[in-house]
């Protein structure tokens, strides 16, 4: 059973959308969502006794289940994250070397021609292919 593609077509019946998901040492899962307006502890328990329910069902075997929000430095998996959270401030580490460096921190700029647009210091962009990219995350402002 592919736990991922389940969950995929699973939390937005329910009203969130997957944002992320982990497979934790010792066989459980950690099952991050969120959706507009963000999460409360009641969404994350519906949605615990839902998964419970559904992965007896599917007989997918686990030791644990964590469902939580992706948090205000949340992962960035999917082209449509990095458009939804243009403007905002982020944190991307690539697999190959882009311009002689992995690590970046800088405004993102949207999407274009399957490269995350960077605006970094000094106002220059860089363009990061998505399939360049090993993980990414929103840098929170206070």
């Amino acid at each position: 059973m592919d736990v991922r593609l389940l969950l995929e077509n699973t939390l937005p019946g329910l009203g969130y959308e997957l944002v992320d998901f982990e497979m934790t040492q010792g066989g459980g899962y950690r099952v991050f969502m969120d959706k507009p307006g963000g999460i409360t502890v009641e969404d994350c328990v519906l949605v615990s006794n839902h998964l419970t329910r559904l992965f007896t069902v599917e007989n997918v075997n686990y030791e644990r289940l964590e469902v939580s929000s992706p948090g205000l430095d949340r992962p960035l998996k999917k082209e449509a994250d990095f458009v939804r959270f243009a403007g905002q401030l982020a944190k991307i580490k690539t697999r190959m070397p882009v311009e002689q460096q992995k690590k970046f921190a800088g405004r993102l700029a949207g999407v274009e021609d399957g490269a995350v647009k960077l605006e970094v210091e000094g106002g220059r962009i860089v363009a990061i292919a998505l399939t360049n990219i090993d993980k990414a995350r929103l840098e929170p402002e206070f």
